[in-house]
């Protein structure tokens, strides 16, 4: 559905270029939220919403959206694997919601396109 597509390998290149966000990074000293945990919700957030405004997808649609989103997280989970257990800060916060949102924005595309 979107793994396999250009769109997809443009936004983990982009995840690449932007690793230094979460290398030698501190917390602040109250984080309890961790890398993993804070993709975990925005993803989340981002493909309730997906699934909200698409009332019309089916029940096997909505299941593939699903393996499609284990499929990244494992794939997130690979490329972080070093910081995923990390507590997360700001900067890092930020750009998982901006990283979520296109990740939104791919699945939208491929849904309007069938």
């Amino acid at each position: 559905m979107v793994t396999d597509t250009d769109g997809y390998i443009q936004i983990i290149e982009y995840l690449t270029e932007h690793l230094s966000l979460f290398e030698n990074s501190t917390a602040p000293a109250q984080a309890s939220e961790t890398v993993m945990s804070a993709i975990e919700v925005e993803l989340c957030e981002q493909i309730i919403s997906v699934c909200s405004q698409n009332e019309d997808l089916t029940f096997n649609q909505r299941n593939a959206i699903i393996r499609e989103v284990d499929a990244i997280v494992y794939d997130l989970e690979e490329i972080l694997s070093g910081v995923i257990n990390n507590p997360v800060n700001p900067a890092q916060l930020a750009f998982i919601r901006e990283f979520a949102g296109l990740i939104k924005n791919l699945f939208d595309n491929v849904i309007h396109k069938d």
